[in-house]
């Protein structure tokens, strides 16, 4: 998954005054999150709570958390502060914390018997009605259990982001790869494939809803791998396909890809398919193939630079996006270059760049030490942000001007009632004059100009 931080706070949603009780979700971290929150909002629905986007008129506060960086546990703790003064104000209200931080730090969490009634791990979703009703009697929910098995194919989540644009349609749960800077097997479990028929049943929902565009997500779209009763197998590029055929005019992304298990036949589907598209997220962490070892990533410099060939060869239109970690333990000068000439090399589109952050019980933290001093770290990011940021960006951009792409509208500017904004099959917003189009619809947009991280454009009548 892109491991970037986000934060959203679900708006315009339907109120039911007479539920069992308003909840009111906020979620931080991946897009498995967001993805997340809408299956836990369909259940308890279904079991009579209603859903707010007003926190001052909640009876239940869930906060679906993120563990992937210190950073990111830090501003989860800083929300449950604010999450405090709202007990004081309502005294009755539940506070839940569920996700990943839940998995991980339910012990800590729960120290404070005065805030936190919840805590609920990311396959224990089904139990929160139970979970909820128990704290309302003033015992503490907890069921942190994790599952070989729950992957939540049975529930049509309740599309908490009303663009009704774009949605997430999750195929898998877990990661067996074990990177030894990561949680996420620790949090999340085993890997384990969604059956092909419900995500197809899904995406044909969403159609149904008005849908124009779905993202397949997985912590590794790559290593998809349905087996049914019959022992016969689905794998990610044949499901790509399965939900490409669908309706030509529904989009189709996916996030996130593994170096190690992006194949030619992934690459070769999507360039039988207009509606697969051209963007694919490819984390490199390390241009050092010594660092991409003791990171356990299972490929190095050379075998990445053949993926990224192979897609140059097979879709030469595409987009690269990546996540590079620095400062990763015993990282020299000499692995911090290689990293910066592997970005020139390939050319990122974009990049989630980070700071090495060392996670508890992880491999590295049992295994390895954390020895690059901090202003070290600080030094190096900066560097590999310049050069993102700078040199890379302003290729990337000047290489779209002047072209013309097909972009799904997906809403109103926020500087301008008088612009939309929408992305490419590159996954590049682009923002232009709205003249008659609308959400939902495809317009074609001549790029004549660009900021540090838009696109500005113009329709115009062909391609």
């Amino acid at each position: 998954m892109n491991e970037h931080l986000n934060t959203n706070i679900y708006t315009n949603l339907d109120k039911q005054e007479d539920s069992e009780g308003l909840v009111y979700i906020e979620t931080y971290g991946c897009q498995m999150n967001f993805s997340d929150s809408e299956v836990v909002a369909s259940i308890l629905q279904a079991n009579g709570y209603g859903i707010t986007d007003n926190i001052d008129e909640a009876d239940i506060i869930l906060v679906n958390t993120c563990s992937i960086r210190e950073n990111a546990e830090n501003r989860i703790w800083g929300r449950l502060d604010i999450f405090r003064l709202q007990k004081r104000k309502k005294p009755s209200i539940l506070i839940g914390v569920i996700g990943c931080m839940a998995e991980r730090l339910k012990e800590k969490l729960l120290e404070d018997k005065k805030l936190v009634d919840l805590v609920v791990g990311p396959d224990a979703y089904r139990e929160l009605p139970v979970l909820l009703r128990a704290a309302e009697g003033g015992q503490k929910g907890i069921n942190v259990l994790l599952s070989r098995e729950e992957t939540y194919s049975d529930i049509s989540p309740v599309r908490l982001d009303k663009n009704g644009v774009s949605a997430f349609v999750s195929i898998m749960r877990g990661c067996n790869n074990m990177c030894t800077y990561c949680v996420v097997p620790y949090v999340r479990g085993a890997e384990r494939s969604r059956n092909p028929e419900t995500i197809i049943r899904e995406v044909h929902e969403l159609i149904e809803g008005g849908y124009r565009e779905v993202t397949l997500l997985g912590q590794n779209v790559d290593s998809y791998n349905w087996k049914n009763d019959k022992g016969e197998r689905t794998s990610f590029a044949e499901l790509l396909e399965l939900v490409a055929k669908i309706d030509t005019k529904l989009r189709v992304r996916f996030s996130t890809s593994h170096p190690k298990d992006l194949s030619d036949e992934v690459l070769y589907t999507m360039a039988m398919y207009e509606n697969i598209c051209s963007h694919i997220h490819l984390p490199v962490q390390s241009g050092s193939s010594r660092i991409l070892e003791l990171m356990n990533r299972g490929y190095s410099r050379e075998y990445y630079m053949n993926r990224v060939e192979a897609i140059r060869r097979i879709l030469p239109d595409a987009s690269i996006t990546t996540d590079i970690i620095v400062g990763f333990c015993t990282e020299t000068e000499i692995d911090h270059d290689q990293t910066l000439t592997l970005m020139q090399w390939v050319g990122y589109d974009y990049a989630y760049m980070y700071k090495y952050s060392e996670r508890p019980n992880t491999k590295a933290a049992r295994k390895l030490v954390d020895d690059v001093d901090e202003e070290i770290k600080t030094r190096r990011l900066t560097e590999i942000i310049e050069l993102q940021q700078g040199k890379l960006s302003e290729i990337s951009k000047n290489a779209d001007i002047g072209r013309s792409f097909e972009v799904l509208v997906e809403g109103v500017s926020k500087k301008s009632t008088e612009h939309l904004y929408g992305r490419t099959s590159q996954n590049k917003v682009v923002v232009f004059p709205k003249q008659d189009a609308k959400i939902g619809d495809y317009v074609y947009a001549k790029i004549i100009n660009a900021t540090s991280a838009t696109l500005l454009g113009k329709i115009v009548s062909e391609h």
